[in-house]
């Protein structure tokens, strides 16, 4: 009986892990925190992809605060975001005639596929973000103090 019990909580140990690869790890963080990380990452997405002429598609649900936050400003800066549906796919928006005549990119195929991963480290006030778009990553570290969220260093693109 007990070696059951050890492999049920094994296999459920598993698949938590399995399901809960992207998203925020944060817990209890107050909203801003989430609100000032997630501009902060657009910020940095408008550098690089420009907002009028990106589709994004999302590749994991975005129940979290900082999910929220970070689709709420990404739309806010323009891009087109296309949500998570459970299947893998995310619900496809019609191509515009003029994507059929450019030559073939992410954008073309539905959007560049995004996601996340907000955590903290243990027992501090040092939290990060990656995102994830296409095969592309860009991380930064942040630093909660005096309660604010500040940089703790530059953004990591990672090609």
């Amino acid at each position: 009986m007990r070696k059951i019990l050890t492999v049920i909580a094994l296999a459920a140990t598993l698949a938590g892990c399995a399901t809960s690869k992207y998203g925020s790890f944060v817990h209890d963080a107050p909203a801003a925190y989430n609100q000032t990380i997630a501009t902060d990452a657009v910020k940095q997405l408008v550098k690089l992809y420009p907002p009028a002429q990106t589709r994004l598609e999302l590749q994991q649900a975005t129940p979290d605060p900082f999910g929220i936050a970070l689709v709420t400003d990404l739309r806010a800066q323009g891009y087109a975001v296309m949500e998570y549906k459970p299947d893998g796919n995310a619900a496809a928006a019609p191509a515009a005639s003029s994507a059929a005549a450019k030559p073939a990119t992410p954008q073309a195929q539905g959007g560049y596929p995004l996601r996340y991963v907000l955590d903290q480290f243990s027992d501090s006030n040092l939290y990060r973000l990656t995102v994830m778009v296409g095969s592309q990553s860009l991380t930064r570290a942040y630093l909660a103090q005096n309660n604010t969220m500040v940089p703790a260093g530059a953004w990591v693109r990672k090609e």
